[in-house]
């Protein structure tokens, strides 16, 4: 029987000081939702959707409600969802009005013989799954109209091994904020922002999309656990090999195989959590590691509850 373990990130950026508590807090509440599942015996899958759910019902969040808005002042999310054992995945791109499109990606990965859909296709999908549509100003929080003139991005992300010791991981993001209508990053696309394999390990990425496309981030993570090299100095090693290579910044959380923890990030901040055997961890600075009980924590259907 393997030790239940999971992890979240709610992005690597430069967090506001006005919204850097309500980071530490979602990405707590994620971690211990998606812990419940896991310690009553649910799969990573089902931890991982849980633990994504509450990321993108998080306003301070680039995922869901709080997605960052295109030049046209719309939103379109993107998100994906890998189930290790089987190397199956659902992933949506450029999906608009609708509130978790984690939802949606594993649709499509339990639901069709594809991996990805996109735009109009993707939301003619989500209709035939009766998924309801939310307008685009439920999606849109203070904060993500204030990044529209910085030009700011992050991603949320989750890890999750089971007691059977299956991994799975996913991603929601709303993108970088002011991109052009259409564009899509890393999020969407197993081997670049992340990968599940029961035989190595997951990991969930975020940054500069185009950085971690271009240097193929998760893929080189996972090829070095492969080989021997331990999560925290795989992750470590590509994330400075993207700032060497392509002058790129973000971060990464990996869970091995063996539910060993590792998180790396080159940005100023990054919001993450993780819990194990009843004690859950977050930080939001560099060094930091704010340990306490997971405790009090009520799932029940998907409203979460403290």
């Amino acid at each position: 029987m393997t030790t239940p373990v999971i992890i979240v990130h709610g992005g690597a950026w430069t967090i506001p000081k006005d919204i850097v508590e309500e980071s530490r807090d979602g990405t707590k509440k994620a971690a211990k939702a998606g812990y419940t599942v896991l310690s009553s015996g649910g799969t990573a899958i089902d931890a991982v959707q849980a633990a994504i759910r509450v990321l993108e019902d998080t306003p301070c969040f680039d995922a869901g409600t709080g997605s960052v808005l295109t030049a046209k002042r719309e939103v379109e999310m993107d998100a994906v969802i890998m189930d290790g054992r089987t190397l199956k995945s659902g992933a949506v791109a450029c999906v608009q009005n609708i509130k978790n499109p984690i939802e949606l990606a594993r649709m499509v990965m339990e639901k069709t013989s594809h991996s990805m859909l996109v735009g109009p296709g993707a939301n003619l999908f989500a209709e035939e799954m009766g998924i309801e549509r939310v307008p685009t100003d439920s999606l849109v929080s203070e904060e993500a109209v204030r990044e529209l003139e910085a030009s700011g991005h992050d991603t949320t992300g989750a890890v999750a091994l089971d007691k059977n010791g299956n991994l799975a991981y996913g991603t929601s993001t709303g993108g970088i904020s002011g991109k052009k209508p259409g564009r899509v990053g890393d999020s969407p696309i197993i081997g670049l922002g992340g990968y599940a394999d029961n035989d190595v390990g997951g990991i969930s990425c975020t940054g500069h999309g185009e950085s971690i496309s271009k240097v193929v981030l998760a893929h080189q993570i996972i090829t070095a656990m492969r080989t021997g090299t331990d999560a925290q100095e795989a992750a470590d090693k590509a994330l400075a090999n993207m700032a060497s290579r392509v002058e790129g910044y973000g971060g990464v959380i990996v869970l091995s195989r063996l539910g060993d923890v590792a998180l790396s990030y080159t940005t100023d901040n990054m919001s993450w959590a993780w819990a194990k055997e009843g004690t859950i961890h977050s930080g939001v600075n560099p060094g930091e590691d704010i340990q306490e009980p997971v405790g009090g924590y009520a799932l029940i259907g998907y409203e979460y509850k403290i």
